[in-house]
């Protein structure tokens, strides 16, 4: 089991699996880049007056990363869209934004829940229900999984409760399984301490206990450890303060 390790701009979760910032997966066998829970067109889906920022941010952000990495393929793990039904405005915005990616690399577009039953087929035009890749099975994971084949998946939104209501996007990983974070910037995400994550994840046949986790930031990653630690740090009390020494207490005056 790994445990916590200073931050850095990559690190691997499992054989042949790396973190990227700020929350992409990576294959380098393959040359891959997995990206989780886009929710492109969110805006618009939900019938709000906002512009469609968080779609060009996104994009944006892939196609630097696509770039500096060399990938030759992007691969969305589902929900790429948040719904199938927008408005054709923002039909053309999603278009023109993964058009925008192809100039980087080929994309495979893996559909999840979020995509409906027709799988946003106007929208996205020809999706797949998986992917392998190096060994791995690439789905969403909104479906049965597939005991006994090493999985990476979204879906699950993973996230550390960091408190004051405050969130941050998190990897957490196995040998057996691998859920990348949501890349969305409107969801806080499921706390990966709960038990709805464990649940979750106990699908796939794999103790949330065992999963080690590594924290998504902009420019870098960092890795906690198992969740078994970060769960036994989370229930440690706060020790109290150290007694004065006596060197601070002859030396140093008390309105200092």
């Amino acid at each position: 089991m790994k445990g916590p390790a200073r931050a850095a701009e990559r690190y691997e979760l499992a054989p042949g699996v790396v973190a990227i910032a700020p929350g992409l997966g990576w294959l380098p066998a393959s040359r891959a880049l997995l990206v989780a829970d886009a929710h492109l067109a969110y805006e618009d889906v939900i019938g709000g007056a906002l512009p469609l920022w968080s779609t060009a941010e996104i994009i944006a952000t892939l196609a630097l990363v696509a770039q500096r990495m060399g990938a030759r393929e992007i691969v969305f793990l589902g929900d790429i869209v948040h719904g199938a039904h927008m408005s054709e405005g923002a039909m053309r915005t999603v278009r023109g934004a993964l058009d925008a990616l192809r100039e980087h690399a080929e994309l495979v577009l893996i559909a999840g829940n979020h995509e409906g039953r027709s799988r946003a087929f106007a929208v996205l035009g020809e999706t797949v229900e998986f992917a392998e890749r190096d060994g791995w099975l690439l789905v969403h994971g909104d479906g049965p999984p597939e005991l006994g084949r090493r999985t990476i998946i979204g879906h699950l939104h993973p996230s550390i409760r960091l408190g004051g209501g405050k969130t941050i996007p998190a990897f957490a990983a196995h040998d057996a399984l691998v859920v990348v974070p949501a890349l969305t910037p409107y969801s806080s995400g499921l706390d990966i301490a709960s038990v709805d994550f464990a649940a979750a994840v106990g699908a796939w046949s794999v103790r949330a206990r065992d999963m080690h986790l590594v924290a998504a930031a902009l420019d870098r990653v960092y890795p906690f450890g198992s969740l078994a630690s970060f769960k036994a740090a989370l229930r440690s009390p706060v020790q109290p303060p150290p007694k004065p020494s006596r060197f601070r207490k002859r030396h140093i005056r008390a309105d200092l």
